[in-house]
């Protein structure tokens, strides 16, 4: 009997590791034969800990399981959910990027590539460097960490930039609230980073790369480190990549815990040992990022993808989607969410559908009051805003940004007052301090909403004009985007701040 136990830190959070111990004692004592088996998390968390057991070829899904449910389960006596195909939260999903996330033991590469894992980087080998590029740009892969920048274009780049050396950047410093992909990646199929990063390095001329990787993210940096071994060991990493003559290689830096680290500039200032701060643009990363040299930095979801692209080629993957956003996104439903987790399918679907079809609306029962897209940066939308399809130009029409593709959602108790204050309090304390509007902007900022919340009506338009000189003289998105949450905040319900209704743009 083998069953499958996630790793996952969400799993783990909700005791799958206990869950483990009761499985292996349970199993010893009763002199079973069981194969425990810890892979990733299929991202549906309101059943972690959920337990597979495969017998006779077939996984059947328990969960949620505690310790207290394992004689039932190992009896063959606690209700079954059915395959985990056949639940309807994931039934409806287009898996890409995460096809094998939860599917595989994460660190076993046979088992990566028995699920047509490195089939992408033998395809990318067969081409010169100048096609692979060609074949990201007609794919329409954009940056998924949230600016939304072609990837093609930055690796063209850096391809034809000329210097004595290039890097691959891996951006794992996932510290938007309410986003969890990057971390469900690396714990449940870190070798399709792995694999994307080697393409990367092999379609614009780098032997380096590094994944910048947060502190707080203690099982992924352990999983990534294992993976990284075993890839050098199985020759997908080196000086002779599955004996093609090239070399790449990967090291995993940890990161301190700065927001403003997810920012590519300050993320490079800290992987040089600096102090995490915001680099002034130009020159760009592409041309001078990592010790002065050209730097493809992209964002851990942007690479992983990067093998189904060259597996199942440029034209399958531009398929889905709509307009200029292509491909599939990782939606992660958080907040007041009755199910919570990842839901990954092609750009496309409204804000409604993810939230109240798919995500069942509330978990309190009470109605949605709004939702926030983007983490801590993204505007609040109104109900009547659900309408928006998720992507990258239709969220900005709506005034809004699909940032990480988190969706945070708040039910008719929030006040958005105290929330508009939080965007700024939290600006101010994220803030590395480099640029003016953003270092003495959000502190001044957060006390004129402290003003507002106190009854002093006058100092509205100052709080506006403050956010239209942070947005616009900002060096980094930190403080450029912090107007988006306050203001939409305030536009949308200016009764939580003690004001009257006004006439909101769509």
């Amino acid at each position: 009997m083998r069953i499958y136990i996630p790793l996952d830190s969400a799993a783990v959070a909700l005791g799958a590791d206990e869950v483990a111990s009761s499985i292996a004692a349970y199993a010893n004592a009763s002199g079973m034969d069981v194969d425990i088996v810890r892979n990733g998390s299929h991202g549906m968390v309101w059943l972690e800990p959920l337990v597979e057991i495969e017998t006779d070829g077939v996984r059947r899904a328990f969960g949620p399981v505690t310790p207290a449910h394992v004689p039932a389960l190992m009896a063959g006596k606690m209700e079954c959910l059915g395959t985990v195909a056949e639940l309807p939260f994931f039934a409806r999903q287009t898996r890409l990027t995460f096809a094998r996330c939860g599917v595989i033991d994460p660190l076993c590469l046979d088992d990566y590539v028995a699920h047509g894992g490195l089939s992408g980087l033998k395809s990318a080998l067969a081409m010169t460097a100048a096609a692979m590029v060609e074949t990201v740009m007609a794919s329409g892969l954009r940056g998924r960490g949230g600016a939304g920048f072609p990837t093609g274009i930055k690796w063209e780049t850096v391809r034809t930039a000329h210097a004595p050396r290039k890097y691959i950047v891996c951006n794992a410093d996932e510290g938007d609230s309410g986003t969890f992909a990057d971390r469900m990646l690396i714990e449940g199929d870190p070798f399709s980073l792995i694999e994307g990063m080697v393409i990367a390095g092999l379609a614009v001329g780098a032997t380096r790369g590094y994944v910048y990787l947060r502190s707080e993210y203690p099982v992924a940096i352990r999983v990534l480190r294992e993976a990284i071994e075993t890839a050098r060991t199985g020759g997908l990493l080196g000086n002779d990549i599955l004996g093609s003559g090239h070399a790449f290689d990967i090291e995993v830096r940890v990161g301190a815990g700065a927001y403003v680290c997810g920012e590519e500039t300050a993320l490079l200032n800290s992987l040089e040992g600096k102090r995490g701060t915001v680099r002034a643009k130009p020159p760009l990363p592409a041309l001078s990022g990592f010790m002065g040299q050209p730097t493809v930095v992209n964002n851990v979801i942007s690479l992983a993808t990067i093998p189904v692209i060259f597996e199942k080629g440029a034209t399958h993957y531009a398929a889905f989607g709509i307009g200029r956003s292509t491909g599939t996104v990782t939606l992660q439903l958080a907040g007041n969410i009755r199910y919570g987790g990842l839901f990954e399918a092609g750009f496309g679907m409204t804000i409604d559908e993810a939230v109240n079809d798919i995500g069942g609306g509330t978990a309190s029962g009470h109605p949605v009051k709004a939702v926030q897209v983007g983490g801590p940066l993204g505007a609040y939308l109104r109900p009547d805003q659900f309408d928006t399809k998720l992507g990258y130009e239709e969220l900005d029409q709506a005034g809004g940004l699909i940032g990480h593709a988190g969706i945070t959602v708040f039910d008719d108790r929030a006040d958005m007052g105290a929330l508009a204050r939080f965007a700024m309090e939290f600006c101010a304390i994220e803030s590395c301090g480099k640029c003016t509007p953003c270092r003495i902007g959000a502190v001044r900022g957060t006390e004129t909403v402290d003003r507002i919340l106190d009854g002093d009506a006058a100092a509205v338009g100052l709080l506006e004009d403050l956010c239209e000189t942070m947005r616009d003289g900002s060096l980094c998105a930190l403080g450029g985007f912090t107007p988006f949450p306050v203001l939409s905040a305030l536009n949308g319900w200016p009764e939580d701040f003690g004001l009257p209704r006004r006439e909101v743009a769509p």
